[in-house]
């Protein structure tokens, strides 16, 4: 399984040379993951924050490759990497409106690694107890 979600790269998005500033792909990767979820038919705020959890960002590797600039059109691609009881891995790749995902290389190449935790104690939980469901859809959707 995965998702592409739309980017359309705004002026207040790019840093002094009209490339996207690098945290800002953050903010893209993060818009692409609730999109990951929502085609999964598990909404974020109605499944996991509404249960009383959140699901905080662990760690983040990204390869900055080519940059997007300002005005230009692309999308992220998301799939799963991994799927752990106390972890899910995306792997969350940019590329230009109109690349081919299957053929042309990501401008930007990331593994973004996030848990579920109890809001108000900040405990990891295990995702494949809490949300077994969401886990099987993790599992079908695994990257080959």
């Amino acid at each position: 399984m995965h998702t592409d979600t739309p980017i359309t790269v705004r002026y207040g998005e790019t840093d002094m040379m009209g490339v996207v500033y690098h945290a800002n792909y953050l903010l893209y990767f993060e818009d692409a993951r609730i999109d990951f979820l929502d085609a999964a038919g598990f909404s974020y705020s109605e499944r996991i924050e509404a249960a009383g959890y959140m699901s905080p960002i662990r760690s983040v590797e990204i390869e900055y490759r080519s940059p997007l600039r300002y005005g230009e059109a692309g999308f992220v691609r998301t799939t799963v990497a991994k799927n752990q009881p106390m972890r899910t891995v995306y792997h969350q790749r940019v590329f230009r409106a109109g690349d081919d995902p299957e053929t042309d290389h990501p401008l930007v190449d990331a593994l973004v690694t996030v848990c579920v935790v109890e809001r108000e104690t900040f405990k990891p939980v295990n995702i494949k107890r809490t949300f077994p469901d969401l886990f099987a859809v993790y599992a079908e959707g695994l990257e080959a």
